[in-house]
């Protein structure tokens, strides 16, 4: 055979010595048949170099071939321009090339309750990651659905307490444990928090964090400094008039991700603060723009990328008999949670002088 040339089903049966329809069978893992016709089959698709049709096998095993990926409804927000929705994404897409399967974005919303059980019953997905999950009744009940029906699903970046769902997440409580501390190791007591909407377990999970390191040091909670975004750059903005307000009881501002951190530091700017009247700042995400924002933000680094890849990867096998393989795991992932590292990045806007 010359190299490029493209094996037919045909040319297989051939030289096995069998029908396509059995070639066909034993590729499609379906019907009785014989371990040394099997055997046969696959050595010379091997040999061959046979590369069988995705679409075809998926017809015939009633699968999609998609991994779907749910994502959420955030109004008057550009979802791709986020970062850690972008990196997530990445690391997902690129486990799931890896692996022949195509992504399918599925997008809520306003107000819909998701009906997850649907998209595999009408085989639109063979198995899904659910990206921006929130604490809410109807939510728990369609993925608890899910799970008794043996779907095969992976929640990302949330937890569900008292649950047993499949979980990939970073450790925010550290992260955000890690990143007060380093403030206060920098004399700051009087430290300022602007946290998300407690819908969201990422949010619960940094004030956690926030609480553990303040309690280490000895320094009393003050509830008057939390203050609540929504993880907009605007939302920071708006709590930067309270923050200005201030200033003179306040020595530094930590905040639930970079794009509040950066509103802040903005809105500071527009109330004619020069950087050196700045409190000491921490974001958390270490987003592209940390590193350029004036000062230089530090922040806490979350492995994107990785969560994404590695949630892919407990819904997707090893490939077996050097044969692509579109087959998913039946239901679940290995762990029923798994926490990934996250890192403090020090930059100058934390330093005091």
């Amino acid at each position: 055979m010359e190299v490029g040339n493209i094996v037919s089903r045909k040319e297989v049966a051939e030289l096995a010595g069998v029908s396509e329809a059995t070639v066909s069978r034993v590729l499609n893992a379906t019907g009785p048949i014989k371990e040394d016709t099997r055997k046969r089959v696959l050595d010379v698709a091997n040999q061959l170099g046979y590369v069988p049709s995705a679409l075809a096998r998926n017809f015939a095993r009633s699968k999609s071939g998609h991994l779907g990926v749910v994502m959420p409804y955030v109004p008057k927000a550009h979802l791709f321009s986020a970062y850690f929705f972008s990196e997530m994404l990445s690391g997902i897409g690129n486990k799931a090339r890896d692996s022949g399967l195509d992504l399918l974005l599925l997008f809520r919303k306003p107000g819909e309750r998701m009906d997850y059980s649907s998209l595999f019953r009408q085989q639109k997905v063979d198995s899904c990651i659910i990206l921006g999950a929130r604490d809410d009744h109807d939510e728990v009940e369609a993925l608890k659905r899910l799970q008794q029906e043996g779907r095969p699903f992976c929640v990302m970046n949330h937890h569900f307490e008292g649950q047993s769902f499949c979980e990939v997440d970073a450790d925010h409580v550290e992260g955000s444990r890690a990143a007060v501390s380093h403030l206060i190791e920098q004399g700051c007591k009087r430290i300022a928090f602007l946290n998300g909407p407690d819908i969201y377990s990422n949010s619960t999970e940094r004030l956690k964090g926030y609480l553990i390191a303040l309690q280490e040091a000895g320094i009393e909670y003050d509830y008057e400094l939390i203050l609540q975004g929504n993880y907009s750059r605007r939302s920071g903005l708006e709590a930067s008039a309270t923050i200005a307000d201030k200033l003179d009881d306040i020595d530094a501002v930590f905040a639930a991700n970079d794009r509040m951190a950066l509103g802040v530091m903005q809105g500071l700017r527009e109330r004619g603060l020069a950087i050196d009247q700045f409190p000491a700042f921490v974001g958390y995400d270490d987003s592209d723009a940390a590193e350029m924002a004036v000062p230089p933000l530090s922040s806490v680094r979350v492995p994107f990328y990785e969560m994404g890849e590695l949630a892919a990867s407990k819904l997707i096998p090893d490939s077996q008999d050097h044969i692509p393989a579109l087959e998913l795991t039946g239901a679940g992932c290995d762990s029923i949670r798994e926490l990934l590292s996250t890192e403090l990045i020090i930059r100058a806007s934390s330093i005091r002088q």
